[in-house]
């Protein structure tokens, strides 16, 4: 296997999926933690995006936040592409944090503004539905 998680990494998801993980908290780092280990759980591309969606509008929901006033589904879906596409670059990592120090670049939540416009990447319509990029594609796997 390419790339394991550990303990700790089913111990963030616990604490994530029954709402015990404080929003506070839920840095660019935790949406890459959570992607990277759905990506390992699921597999596909729609799944993941599928659960980190649902995850985190359950996390919002329960900390009193609507999830129309915080969650982007094109920031969200590019983000597990990202990831998968550095898991695919990756030959081996034992863990979310691994797979993070190896891939340092991941960390700079700028990265999407490479592949999208401001203008587009922070429209209406990208928060609420997956808009493809328009200055360069996401690799996908």
């Amino acid at each position: 296997m390419r790339h394991v998680i550990t303990k700790e990494d089913e111990d963030f998801i616990e604490l994530v999926e029954d709402c015990s993980f404080p929003v506070d908290d839920f840095d660019h780092k935790a949406h890459l933690r959570l992607a990277y280990i759905y990506i390992i759980k699921e597999g596909n591309v729609r799944s993941v995006v599928n659960r980190v969606r649902n995850t985190l509008n359950a996390l919002l929901i329960h900390a009193g936040i609507e999830p129309s006033a915080k969650y982007h589904e094109t920031l969200t879906e590019a983000w597990v592409l990202a990831v998968m596409h550095f898991m695919e670059q990756t030959t081996y990592t034992k863990s979310s944090e691994d797979f993070i120090s190896q891939n340092p670049c991941i960390l700079d939540s700028k990265i999407m503004l490479t592949h999208y416009s401001t203008d587009l990447l922070f429209s209406d319509t990208a928060k609420t539905d997956f808009v493809e990029p328009d200055l360069e594609p996401i690799p996908r796997y």
